[in-house]
């Protein structure tokens, strides 16, 4: 009933346009572990009035199968600030909807009144106790995308087998209830709440447990300079600092409201480097200050940068924040916790495809580490677990510059994040210490982790099958690469078909999961490096490390042995020329 939508395929029934008839409703969204992500649009492989509806009702029925509560407790409804023109959709509308059709079912909503970031959302599920949570955000894609991202009791984003559930569910249930287009009726009811000051109150309250130098935070002379990229980050990064005695950071003007067309960035993703952060240096430069922080549009993500002696900037990759912030937590925790015995209980979490980082620190510190697969769906769940046995964990990250620093939200969190690499520099100032110092610290003393990441681009599944299917099959049937250039392969572990020749029964330890694809490489030089498929992007990514013992500080070396390895991996297994795999570009 969407005037805009429906106007739009009217027009191309009355073109003859079948190629974009088939582009709109050829196949539905598929509802994953990551729920939906897909441009905004009619048809069912877009996000529009009905695919939310739709959606919507069968997430519904499945949590009224698994909780006998459902209309006692309720589910929490969050939204960033995306739009649409030309469908009419945008984040708010998708997330009224999604509302009314739980209202019309009788369930207790707790729907944002205004934009939040995602982290809010994890939040609210575990301080209110609801059944589940959804965002609606497309976090840092392009501006057209939109997404509906599912979170479970627990507080964490849901794993297998709920996607399977839910996306059946919505197979049943596609006809729209009798009232599912009219949102206005829960204005009026009864079962509809705003949870936003209260959360906004609490949030800021529970962030504060991860705040251990007020005093030197009130008179530190470092200034910081915030962007939120067009998104919602913008207001919750001053109430942290608020919340921890910083001064403001300074905001870049350009970008600080929030703005669905993103006009200042080709991409609203600080991941893809300086480009994002050319007003933010501007900025800094005018303004005297060392320290960029940068959220993309949902506030979940933070990248971070400092001015070098040189004058240049130094952006950190997410790995090199993931060791910063792993030191610093795991310092103050150690400064809190005199009792010896209090380590055996610490974790900390990283995915597969992370720097190995925390694993050295807590090998020398004594505290444990766990890999978990890609993802923080697997580390928020993983940490839940280890919470209910009475384990503290202080930190998880991901190199996608992803970090989790507070228990109170078992997902990644920009605006934590943001304040604490704020007072961690603070405090690293009264040492006459910059971050990039500290970093070399935190490598001279565990091991040096040179990291390197990038992808390629490739529109065409079977191209992306096929690739693999090569890797798989390198030497004639069912043989991996013995080697790739120079490089010799010492391991291999293919988390698409569950093989790992390190284990006994050459079985793979963590889950896999056939329907993407992902295989690592272990190289006798102490390499390693992992290719994967994006699950919400149509890239071929790939990680790759050199981990060296403490005492080894040759870091040129050890780049330009990484940088080989790269160029034998782009060369070898990827083949981008005869794959015709367009490269990343800045």
């Amino acid at each position: 009933q969407n005037p805009k939508t429906s106007a739009i395929v009217k027009q191309l029934v009355a073109e003859g346009n079948v190629g974009e008839l088939q582009k709109y409703f050829g196949s539905r969204m598929e509802f994953g572990t990551a729920g939906l992500r897909a441009a905004m649009g009619p048809g069912i492989s877009h996000m529009n009035d009905l695919t939310i509806i739709q959606t919507t009702q069968g997430f519904c029925r499945y949590l009224e199968k698994n909780f006998s509560d459902l209309k006692k407790r309720g589910v929490v409804i969050g939204f960033d600030a995306r739009a649409h023109l030309s469908s009419g959709g945008s984040s708010k509308r998708f997330a009224r909807l999604a509302a009314n059709t739980f209202i019309s079912q009788g369930v207790p909503v707790y729907l944002f009144s205004d934009i939040t970031p995602t982290p809010f959302v994890p939040y609210t599920v575990t301080h209110l106790k609801l059944c589940a949570g959804i965002m609606v955000t497309a976090s840092h894609n392009p501006k057209q995308d939109n997404g509906y991202k599912v979170y479970w009791e627990n507080g964490a984003q849901i794993i297998s087998p709920h996607d399977k559930g839910i996306s059946q569910a919505i197979e049943e249930n596609q006809e729209p209830w009798p009232q599912a287009w009219d949102d206005k009726l829960i204005d009026s009811s009864i079962l509809l709440h705003d949870p936003y000051a209260t959360i906004n109150k609490e949030y800021f309250k529970d962030i504060q447990k991860q705040c251990f130098h007020r005093n030197i935070n009130k008179e530190t002379n470092l200034k910081f300079v915030h962007t939120s990229v067009h998104g919602v980050g913008h207001k919750f990064v001053q109430l942290a600092f608020k919340a921890f005695d910083l001064r403001p950071p300074f905001a870049v003007p350009e970008q600080k409201d929030p703005d669905p067309e993103f006009p200042t960035v080709k991409y609203p993703n600080p991941e893809e480097g300086k480009g994002v952060l050319t007003l933010s240096f501007a900025l800094a430069e005018k303004d005297g200050a060392k320290i960029i922080l940068a959220n993309d549009p949902d506030a979940d993500r933070l990248a971070v940068a400092e001015k070098q002696e040189s004058g240049e900037w130094k952006v950190f990759s997410g790995n090199e924040l993931g060791a910063l912030l792993g030191w610093w937590i795991f310092t103050c925790w150690k400064n809190q916790n005199r009792d010896a015995c209090a380590i055996k209980d610490v974790y900390m979490l990283s995915s597969t495809v992370s720097s190995k980082i925390l694993r050295a620190i807590a090998l020398k510190e004594g505290f444990h580490f766990e890999e978990t697969l890609t993802g923080f769906k697997w580390m928020g769940n993983r940490a839940k677990q280890l919470m209910d046995q009475g384990k503290a964990v202080l930190f998880a990250f991901e190199e996608a510059i992803g970090y989790m620093c507070c228990p109170a939200v078992l997902d990644k969190d920009g605006v934590s994040a943001a304040v604490i690499t704020a007072e961690m520099a603070s405090f690293l100032a009264t040492r006459n210490l910059s971050l990039s110092q500290q970093l070399k610290a935190v490598y001279d003393e565990y091991g040096f982790h040179i990291t390197k990441a990038s992808y390629f681009i490739c529109h065409d599944p079977k191209v992306i099958q096929q690739l693999f299917d090569n890797l798989r099959n390198y030497d004639g049937e069912n043989t991996y690469p013995k080697s790739c250039g120079r490089f010799k392969v010492s391991g291999i572990r293919d988390l698409t078909t569950g093989y790992d020749s390190s284990q006994p029964d050459q079985k793979a330890i963590l889950p896999t999961s056939k329907s993407s694809q992902m295989i690592t490489f272990t190289f006798a030089n102490g390499g390693v490096a992992t290719m994967r498929t994006s699950g919400t992007e149509p890239k071929i990514k790939y990680y790759s490390e050199l981990c060296a013992p403490p005492g080894n500080s040759d870091t040129e070396q050890l780049k330009k042995e990484l940088d080989e390895l790269v160029n034998a991996l782009e060369k070898h297994f990827f083949q981008p020329e005869k794959n015709n795999l367009q490269r990343k570009t800045e």
